[in-house]
């Protein structure tokens, strides 16, 4: 048990360390042929961010582990914004430009409530709508892009990206080592990440939708937890509070969209019951937070942070389902009988609600 922990920590900081070396790469090669910082910003920096959560949910869902998938990307989203933004303002207030944010923030919102569309194809993310739902992420990249450029650009744009680089072939050939390097840490901590976070799920008797939630959606969430309290400390708080919203449209977005491409997932119906309500309020509480005060202040970063605490309590503790759930061991989505899946919800609930 304690060497499976291990290795899933281990994995995470796999993931990390590649998404940082693919961000690195990337950025540096895309200034050799011109591209401006802020284009850098909107999309390699923004994807390399979330480049840990897309390698955990595909490897997940692709070895038949979907619930991780499912619970990485929803607790992701619950964990940047109760957590990464909470811990970011107890550490320093965050000034909020209510214009720049504005736009995110709805967007966000908006995003939370499409999972609930799977209710109408029996809990599957199917190869259809993750295509829809991807799309509508690149709408959004352009939309926010062009927004910006309109408003005189992103105040943070230059954070995180690399320097200009040196001209000559064996620099751009070290650019190219260092995204490939990038690249397969990103597969191999993901890979491994799905294995140890099995055996850590049997170890604790929860199911693997739980350990989705919490351990792989913290570890995968750190570049976002990262970024936010260096942008903060350098005044970039604009870029603070971007990062986390994006960050959560890309993963509903994105990671839910391309992993469903990939392969269809199938949502466990507790998640639609707790889980995904549970997100949705948190995305919703923002609106306060975010357009009061212009400012989010020490004592609403504790709120926040205390939800979080809360909330990862309630899913140890077993309400309101019980912590295994019974879903460690449900067959792929593609498998299972529309019937079937009828009939193993009631099951579910009448078992829980007995």
């Amino acid at each position: 048990m304690a060497a499976n922990l291990l290795l899933l920590l281990l994995s995470i900081g796999v993931l990390v360390a590649g998404a940082e070396l693919l961000v690195r790469g990337a950025g540096r090669l895309a200034l050799r042929f011109g591209v401006s910082h802020f284009v850098i910003g909107v999309t390699v920096v923004g994807f390399g961010t979330s480049a840990p959560e897309l390698a955990a949910s595909i490897a997940s869902a692709t070895t038949g582990h979907p619930e991780i998938a499912v619970g990485n990307v929803i607790g992701s989203n619950i964990m940047n914004i109760a957590l990464v933004l909470g811990m970011t303002a107890i550490i320093a207030p965050i000034p909020v430009d209510r214009g720049i944010i504005r736009r995110e923030t709805v967007v966000m919102i908006a995003v939370s409530f499409v999972p609930l569309a799977a209710l109408a194809t029996h809990r599957t993310v199917g190869r259809l709508f993750g295509a829809t739902m991807t799309a509508g992420l690149l709408a959004f990249l352009w939309w926010s892009f062009t927004s910006s450029r309109r408003d005189g650009g992103h105040p943070a744009e230059d954070e995180s990206i690399p320097t200009v680089p040196g001209r000559g072939g064996m620099s751009m050939l070290i650019d190219l080592l260092v995204m490939s390097a990038g690249l397969i840490l990103l597969v191999l901590g993901a890979d491994r990440l799905v294995s140890s976070a099995t055996e850590v799920a049997r170890g604790l008797g929860v199911s693997e939708v739980v350990i989705g939630l919490t351990i792989v959606a913290g570890g995968t969430s750190a570049p976002e937890l990262a970024t936010s309290l260096i942008a903060v400390a350098r005044g970039k708080t604009d870029l603070g509070v971007g990062n986390i919203l994006g960050s959560c449209i890309f993963n509903i977005l994105g990671i839910l969209g391309i992993t469903a491409i990939v392969t269809p997932i199938e949502i466990p119906i507790e998640v639609f019951q707790f889980d995904l309500p549970v997100m949705i309020l948190v995305a919703i509480a923002t609106v306060p937070i975010l357009f009061s005060g212009h400012r989010i202040s020490r004592f609403e970063g504790c709120l926040l942070t205390a939800s979080f605490v809360l909330y990862t309590v309630m899913l140890f503790a077993g309400w309101p389902f019980p912590a295994d759930r019974g879903t460690t061991v449900d067959p792929p989505a593609s498998v299972v009988e529309p019937d079937q899946a009828r009939a193993d919800d009631e099951s579910i609930w009448s078992r829980t609600h007995s």
